[in-house]
């Protein structure tokens, strides 16, 4: 009799030490009774999957993802939703979303006395001396008079403030008082590469362009720690709500790594970021070496998390700009005019060189034919001296690249990635300043897969240049239409399902990350979105409303709608 009980306690010990054990192996998470497109290789749809640890345990249906699901699983039931990988923005400069409590929100102002009511009203809450600044915008194609505030216009609604608004980086405006913190008069010579307007009487007017940004851009006092610490949290909450998990920084300041890593690193962040690190403008080649021989990290150096993506050099201008780079001369234009170059030819061949030489990728923002002739020219140079063609160098927009210039790239390995959302409130524009058969093949993704390859592209938005709004920018993808329903480049659309691997599997090549993300497979990140309705089925038209119901990041949700 004492036997028996002591081999049945034996048995009771033995199957509650198996059912702790099964306990402790079970998923955290079980999303059950959905549409789930996993996005791999064959495209399969399944019903279910589980996370553990962050990442993904299981994929396939219900049945089987109850089985594993323990009592401390989180079960959510989908009741039909689609869930699709994370989504990743590979190009946007994204701090922007947590600057609503800092800087004059401009994007509503649609004429000239929105713009200044909208300045005037964020004054009055600011003290006599303080810095105004303002959101990025985009006046030629956003306000009704298709122009830029002048300094005086600016002057008359904040006569005791230094005013600066940004636009999409390549131009800018201020006001009086802030070209005087700045030092700037009408005597002050153009930097090369850039310009401060003058009216006829050679007094200016308020706008600078291109180099000349940069002489009252640094007039501008720099936030604080804790500004830049809070204003990325609020950006990365931001992103989570469209359903975006990770972005690639378009443009970062040593500034912005900081911050960034102080996210990380306090364990709040929410965001995966991969960094196009963009040093101060360079000086002389050996102040540029310095820079990239730096503490001996390169590109991949970081984690999951926070990740060196290569280093960003601009060269044109943009095509809403009237300053990307032409072959042919702007239709417009009464003296040969071809767009703006920010640098020689040499020059970036020398840039590009050293960054290479050290094994920093490169990625070179470039908009016009002419710009990404000079571009692909530097690549291939670099190419000579030292391989580059497992290193996914990246064409940044190429927005006007035609087919010579992606047989090019595609010999070179290098990424384009391409950002649609452009043309959704600025094709007219593109069209008004490059012709409507350039409008027609600006951003020419159909024949960018046909000639380099869905997984040597990505899809951003150059966020807040444009929306965030990654559905928008499908919906351009699919249909070539602007917001208004004008089509440009019928024929340069593409597939549902090619526009949500631009925003995930393809996406995910860009810090050569297809092992880890990008995809909905055991073993990846638990990266994930469920949507309000299905982007594979739902009306055309429908596309650009569907919105992001949760967003689950390592295996966490940080949104939910």
């Amino acid at each position: 009799m004492k036997l028996t009980t002591a081999i049945m306690g034996v048995v009771l010990t033995s199957s509650a030490a198996f059912a702790q054990q099964q306990e402790a192996n079970a998923p955290s998470l079980a999303l059950i009774n959905g549409k789930i497109l996993t996005m791999d290789g064959q495209s399969k749809v399944a019903e279910a999957l589980a996370v553990r640890d962050g990442k993904i345990l299981v994929v396939g249906d219900t049945a089987t993802i109850k089985a594993v699901a323990g009592d401390r699983t989180r079960t959510i039931d989908l009741q039909g939703k689609t869930v699709v990988p994370g989504l990743i923005d590979t190009h946007a400069h994204f701090k922007a979303a947590g600057l609503s409590d800092y800087v004059v929100n401009m994007s509503g102002a649609k004429t000239v006395a929105d713009a200044l009511a909208s300045i005037k009203q964020f004054v009055a809450k600011k003290k006599p001396g303080e810095w105004i600044i303002g959101s990025a915008w985009h006046p030629p194609s956003q306000l009704a008079e298709k122009r830029y505030l002048t300094r005086q216009e600016i002057d008359g609604v904040a006569p005791n403030n230094p005013v600066y608004l940004r636009t999409v980086g390549h131009f800018s405006m201020a006001n009086s008082m802030a070209f005087e913190k700045a030092g700037v008069t009408k005597a002050t010579p153009n930097p090369s590469g850039g310009s401060f307007e003058r009216d006829s009487a050679g007094d200016l007017t308020g706008v600078l362009v291109e180099a000349a940004i940069d002489k009252v851009e640094k007039a501008v006092p720099e936030w604080t720690a804790d500004d830049e610490f809070r204003q990325f949290k609020l950006a990365e909450g931001v992103l989570n709500s469209f359903g975006i998990t990770s972005v690639v920084e378009g443009a970062t300041s040593p500034r912005d790594i900081a911050a960034l890593q102080r996210v990380a690193q306090a364990g709040e962040a929410t965001l995966r970021v991969g960094l196009m690190w963009r040093p101060e403008p360079p000086g002389e080649n050996a102040a540029w070496e310095d820079i990239m021989r730096g503490n001996g990290a390169s590109s991949g150096f970081g984690d999951d998390w926070l990740k060196f993506g290569g280093i960003k050099i601009l060269y044109d201008g943009g095509m809403t700009l009237k300053t990307a780079l032409m072959r042919d001369a702007y239709p417009d234009s009464h003296n040969d005019y071809h767009g703006i170059a920010q640098q020689s030819p040499e020059r970036l061949k020398e840039l590009v060189s050293i960054c290479n030489r050290y094994d920093w990728r490169v990625g070179v923002h470039a908009v016009g034919d002419k710009g990404i002739d000079q571009v692909l020219d530097a690549f291939e140079a670099a190419d000579k001296e030292k391989s580059i063609r497992d290193r996914r160098f990246v064409l940044i927009h190429g927005s006007l690249i035609v087919p010579e210039q992606m047989e090019r790239a595609k010999r070179l390995g290098v990424r384009v990635d391409l950002q649609n959302v452009f043309m959704w409130d600025k094709a007219a524009t593109v069209e008004r300043f490059l012709g409507a058969a350039v409008a027609n093949r600006a951003v020419p993704t159909k024949t960018l897969i046909e000639k380099v390859g869905l997984n040597s592209l990505g899809a951003g938005t150059d966020f807040p240049v444009n929306t965030i709004n990654p559905f928008i920018n499908m919906y351009v993808m699919v249909t070539r239409k602007d917001r208004a329903g004008g089509v440009y480049g019928a024929n340069e659309a593409i597939s549902r399902e090619q526009a949500l691997r631009l925003y995930t599997s393809a996406a995910s090549h860009y810090m050569f990350e297809e092992n880890e993300k990008g995809t909905i497979e055991a073993g990846k990140l638990a990266d994930l979105t469920a949507l309000s309705a299905d982007l594979m089925t739902v009306p055309e038209e429908q596309i650009k409303d569907i919105k992001a119901d949760l967003t689950i990041v390592g295996g966490k949700i940080v949104f939910q709608r």
